[in-house]
């Protein structure tokens, strides 16, 4: 029997969500299955991965293949780190502190560079906002202005200014006044 480390696909359409299993390489992808070991969601950012990492570690000793993305999971989790650190001490390379010392290293060494990938992720994208929000409001003041000068064109051309000629250039004019006279009024 050839025993498969395997995605089994679950979730619903354009939104999948895939469950890491043990299964026999005769069953079908989302049939059957000896054990569940994880779990692994790509539709959030950063992709999720739960994994039982010594169950793992063991079906890997008991010579259980990984799938092409199992194995890439298995990898960035530090499964095949594990087991290859333990293939030395079953040898008598390494003692298994010195093996647990250096997984520990690297597992900490990998959370610390995921945790500043995610930082600098959100900070190019608080950077990003910003620079948005600065570009719409040059853009909204432009339109503000040009909005502006239409209204201002708008009302000149409704409202014509008489243009005044200046006090000097005028010619002077007599006063020519005017008397009425008023009838008396008929009683």
């Amino acid at each position: 029997m050839a025993v498969k480390i395997r995605l089994q696909r679950h979730g619903k359409k354009g939104q999948p969500f895939y469950h890491i299993v043990i299964a026999d390489g005769r069953a079908p992808r989302d049939g059957r299955f000896i054990e569940r070991i994880g779990s692994y969601n790509p539709v959030s950012q950063p992709a999720t991965i739960d994994l039982d990492i010594d169950s793992a570690c063991k079906w890997l000793k008991n010579g259980a293949q990984p799938t092409d993305t199992a194995r890439a999971i298995l990898s960035y989790k530090g499964v095949l780190l594990k087991r290859h650190l333990q293939i030395g001490v079953e040898k008598g390379a390494i003692t298994q502190e010195v093996a647990d010392a250096k997984f520990n290293a690297w597992l900490t060494e990998k959370e610390n560079k995921i945790s500043s990938a995610k930082e600098a992720k959100r900070n190019n994208a608080k950077a990003d906002a910003k620079k948005t929000l600065a570009a719409e409001m040059e853009f909204n003041a432009k339109r503000a202005e040009a909005i502006s000068k239409k209204r201002a064109e708008a009302e000149a051309a409704a409202n014509p200014v008489v243009e005044e000629v200046p006090a000097e250039e005028t010619p002077e004019v007599e006063e020519v006044v005017v008397e009425t006279t008023e009838a008396p009024a008929a009683e």
